[in-house]
């Protein structure tokens, strides 16, 4: 977790300085002094090679498409996060897209791992079935810019979850070998949806103020972002936005500052 994620959230409002409003009997030198920035890890415990390859995805051959998998998921969605809020209404729609589309596939996992819990739960009278798990665990740094790093990570760890109980049914003979490999793969399709829809932004700089305007900023814009389709007059106007989105500020933001990686 980076020191740039955390100091955002206390950083927001003007900062004021320390001495303000402090009682008179705080001498100034400790009304002066401030805490450090704040700093904490976090990682993911994955215990299947099939939630590793969504961590890692694939990268684009001649016989292979590119897969996006969390890391470039991470990267991806610090640039559409800071584009975001820049007031680039694109980056927002992205935001909107990617955040519904995580949380409609946590529930079907959820909802899948609950019914197959359910089933082991109740194979047979004076049967108990451990969900299985792996003797050697690997964990992932995770070091994310945003929430929506973090929200992918939680997905593959549900995804992760739910392969290990898939596996388990199928091991005790509660699910045959073509229903488990069928499940497995329509999910991993999901996963994978939500974190390629961050491959659909394109960095344009442009703003809601330029569609206002109706100017070349704005046309060129529409014509690089044609493959998300016509823009809602909702996400245009700003009235609907992800629920987890950046203040929308109007300080300038250099081109580098956004591309960078």
């Amino acid at each position: 977790m980076t020191n740039e994620e955390l100091t955002d959230s206390v950083t927001m409002s003007p900062v004021k300085s320390p001495s303000d409003n402090v009682d008179q009997i705080v001498s100034p030198a400790e009304a002066a002094s401030r805490p450090g920035s704040l700093q904490g890890n976090a990682s993911l415990i994955i215990q299947t090679r099939q939630a590793q390859r969504l961590v890692h995805g694939r990268r684009k051959t001649d016989t292979k498409s590119h897969i996006i998998g969390l890391m470039r998921f991470g990267m991806n969605m610090k640039r559409i996060w800071s584009s975001a809020s820049r007031n680039d209404p694109y980056a927002d729609w992205t935001l909107l897209q990617i955040e519904e589309s995580l949380i409609k596939t946590r529930t079907i996992i959820n909802d899948l791992c609950q019914e197959l819990e359910n089933k082991l739960s109740t194979a047979a009278s004076g049967v108990q079935i451990d969900i299985a798990s792996s003797l050697e665990p690997i964990s992932i740094p995770l070091q994310f810019a945003n929430a929506y790093g973090y929200m992918g990570a939680y997905l593959i760890s549900d995804y992760d979850q739910l392969v290990c109980t898939i596996l388990t049914a199928r091991h005790v003979g509660l699910m045959d070998r073509q229903e488990s490999t069928r499940q497995l793969h329509q999910i991993a399709q999901r996963v994978r949806h939500a974190f390629a829809l961050s491959g659909l932004w394109k960095f344009t700089m442009v703003t809601r103020t330029d569609f206002q305007h109706g100017n070349p900023k704005a046309s060129k814009a529409m014509e690089v972002m044609a493959n998300m389709g016509e823009m809602p007059q909702e996400i245009l106007d700003g009235s609907r936005r992800a629920k987890i989105a950046p203040e929308i500020s109007t300080a300038n933001i250099s081109t580098v500052e956004v591309m960078d990686d």
